[in-house]
């Protein structure tokens, strides 16, 4: 990694969950990330890969997803920024995820008009975390003083 943007126009997912009860591996964490982004993208026609050496979700050469965490004591936080309607210009002013070389996308910019909406992204998402971690998933809604 390096940097990442967090903004409008991106699911952001920093799921905590205790690895010591589920499984002590960074690595297949990581992985388990990658394939919930990959399934739910692939619900909406949207091919995508893993790159060695690189955490994340590419369509072809970019960057749709990044992935960064962080554990204490086997407890996660952090977690995946996808971008669906994201302004790709701020990526502009970084070097995001510290790849120069590689660009970035989102589902918009592949997908134009019969892109997603961010609800559909996110139903979609949740289903596939709660399989592919074994968790129950339910809605519910958090409010803000």
């Amino acid at each position: 990694g390096d940097i990442t943007y967090h903004g409008p126009g991106q699911l952001v997912s920093y799921p905590i969950l205790d690895l010591k009860e589920l499984r002590r591996d960074i690595d297949w964490y990581l992985r388990s990330l990658e394939s919930c982004v990959i399934e739910t993208l692939a619900d909406f026609g949207t091919p995508s890969k893993r790159v060695a050496g690189a955490t994340g979700v590419w369509v072809r050469e970019e960057k749709i997803a990044a992935i960064g965490v962080r554990t204490s004591q086997w407890v996660t936080s952090h977690g995946i920024a996808l971008n669906v309607n994201t302004h790709l210009g701020y990526f502009d002013l970084i070097v995001p995820c510290g790849l120069g070389s590689r660009g970035v996308t989102s589902l918009t910019r592949i997908l134009g008009s019969s892109a997603p909406g961010m609800h559909e992204v996110r139903s979609r998402f949740t289903l596939h975390f709660g399989r592919v971690f074994g968790r129950s998933m339910r809605a519910t809604t958090i409010g803000f003083a």
